[in-house]
């Protein structure tokens, strides 16, 4: 059961990862982009790191595909259609991408897999204990300095969006 829900989300993420590079239209791609973070997500969750898959949803999924719907929407071009590459452009760019898909798979299948039992399991609440802790190894400071760089950028934001409709 796990190998078939583990296709059916790599497939997912393979199509709307080719969608998101390939529409032309920038909130669309932004959407696909958002279908490939979840899939991803998905991933974590299948091979049991809800941790990780809860972290993929909230910064990922969530945070940033927010921040980039709001820098679209703010700079006014929902219906942006992108330029189309030349012939050259795209003849280079599925030779690169048939290069890295064949180095890949051919390291995927040289290698010599070893199965691994890991029996150490940590829980959400020693993370957090870790993360938000004062001693040695913790990162509570971190933490207050990223929530003052988001408060700045959005106000950054904020002003850039607002100085350009005050020109016009």
């Amino acid at each position: 059961m796990e190998r078939i829900i583990f296709y059916i989300l790599a497939l997912i993420m393979i199509v709307f990862a080719i969608k998101a590079v390939s529409s032309r239209k920038m909130l669309r791609s932004v959407i696909y982009l958002l279908f490939v973070l979840v899939g991803i997500a998905g991933m974590y969750f299948l091979i049991d790191y809800t941790f990780l898959a809860a972290i993929q949803l909230a910064v990922y999924a969530g945070g940033v595909i927010v921040l980039i719907i709001f820098s679209v929407l703010l700079v006014h071009h929902i219906e942006l259609k992108l330029e189309e590459a030349s012939l050259k452009s795209r003849i280079v760019a599925i030779a690169l991408s048939l290069l890295g898909a064949s180095v890949t798979l051919y390291a995927i299948w040289t290698y010599q897999f070893n199965p691994i039992e890991n029996y150490n399991r940590i829980e959400v609440a020693d993370i957090g204990r870790g993360l938000l802790s004062y001693g040695d190894g913790g990162f509570i400071l971190p933490f207050e300095v990223i929530s003052v760089l988001l408060i700045a950028v959005m106000i950054g934001a904020i002003v850039i969006a607002k100085g350009k409709r005050l020109e016009e």
